[in-house]
């Protein structure tokens, strides 16, 4: 979190504009609308992607699986976020700028349609009518024949997410001709609740290890160097939500931002969907790790701002809700004398292992027949 200048990643804070000429400062009335907005939206894609991520980690549909992030993911997370943040760094400060933003914003442009589109898709299905002439498709790439057959790409879909598509692809437009920060926000959000829904952390073990590793890549990176305001300076892309501080004064066309960084969002946001899912494991009809944490988050958020405006200095975010989100949670478990159970649960092998042993365990019967 940041009040001079926005950094990637981890960011709230008033995001400088093209030439960070003089410009009023915002008025108290203004900052509370944007940082109220702010961390409303970011409770947004958490809650419903942690709800989300439940039914994701039963479906049997290829497309929807989600990835299962392990300890040793979780350990080399930082080490890999870290080398992309430099490297970035190095090839915004060796090639034009301009070229570089222009095959970011083609990137983030088909991602924040795909994404958009399957984040819309279930509310879209309400508003269709019964008789909907709804057809099912199937995208499938295979590599090799025969028994060697190896699914590179399985992705079943119907009229109704082509139609989703559609809409989305309207956002895209808009975003690419326009940066809108409204079509920005609206891609950040899909990017935000589809990384909730559709990343899982194995246990609670895994959460802590890749909690524990980014905070310290957050501090590292803001207080340390001025790599991470750079690249978040220079780089045009939907990864973090922004609003203006000066709606009040200018309306749509505001340009003095506060922002905060998806990974600010999606971080903390899977391991509090790892608690719904331990919640549910434990079929007491009761959510408390998932109400727990979704409170720390927002006493973690909420302090970020508020140390922030103190110092009047960058402050890394997750320095502030790692704590909050690890150590609310744990208090409770303590209280409850739940500890064992927190930690020695663990979701079952992932739909995409499972469905491939399925498809192994005939081939092996039959040759056992043969």
């Amino acid at each position: 979190m940041e009040e001079p200048a926005a950094h990637n990643g981890s960011a709230a804070g008033a995001a400088p504009g093209a030439g960070t000429a003089a410009r009023p400062p915002a008025t108290p009335e203004g900052m509370a609308l944007a940082y109220g907005s702010l961390v409303l939206m970011a409770l947004l894609p958490i809650f419903f992607g942690a709800l989300r991520s439940v039914s994701c980690a039963k479906s049997k549909n290829s497309s929807e699986m989600p990835e299962t992030i392990t300890s040793r993911d979780a350990a080399r997370f930082p080490i890999v976020a870290s080398c992309t943040l430099l490297g970035l760094y190095l090839f915004f400060k060796i090639f034009s700028q301009e070229y570089i933003n222009l095959l970011l914003s083609m990137y983030f442009f088909v991602l924040g349609i795909l994404a958009l589109s399957h984040t819309i898709s279930p509310m879209m299905n309400r508003f269709f009518p019964a008789n909907f002439p709804n057809k099912q498709y199937q995208l499938l790439f295979t590599q090799g024949s025969g028994e060697s057959k190896e699914e590179i790409v399985n992705y079943e879909f119907d009229t109704k997410d082509l139609v989703c598509l559609a809409l989305s692809s309207v956002v895209g437009v808009w975003y690419l001709l326009r940066k809108h920060w409204i079509a920005n926000n609206l891609f950040g959000l899909a990017f935000s609740l589809n990384g909730v829904e559709l990343l899982h952390l194995n246990n609670v073990s895994t959460g802590c290890i890749l909690l524990g590793g980014l905070f310290i890549y957050d501090v590292f990176w803001v207080f340390g160097t001025n790599v991470m305001v750079t690249v978040a300076k220079s780089f045009e892309a939907p990864i973090k939500l922004v609003f203006p501080q000066d709606l009040l004064e200018k309306g749509l066309e505001a340009d003095n931002f506060a922002m905060l960084g998806l990974g600010d969002i999606v971080i903390p946001g899977i391991f509090i969907a790892l608690l719904l899912r331990f919640d549910i494991s434990l079929k007491k009809n009761t959510h408390t790790y998932f109400y727990t944490s979704f409170v720390a988050y927002i006493f973690g958020l909420g302090l970020t701002i508020f140390i922030m405006h103190i110092f009047k200095h960058a402050q890394p975010a997750l320095l502030y809700l790692v704590p909050a989100c690890i150590g609310f949670p744990l208090l409770v478990a303590l209280a409850k004398g739940e500890v064992t159970e927190m930690f020695s649960y663990e979701e079952s092998s992932t739909p995409k292992e499972a469905l491939g042993a399925s498809k192994e365990e005939p081939t092996e019967a039959s040759k056992k027949e043969k």
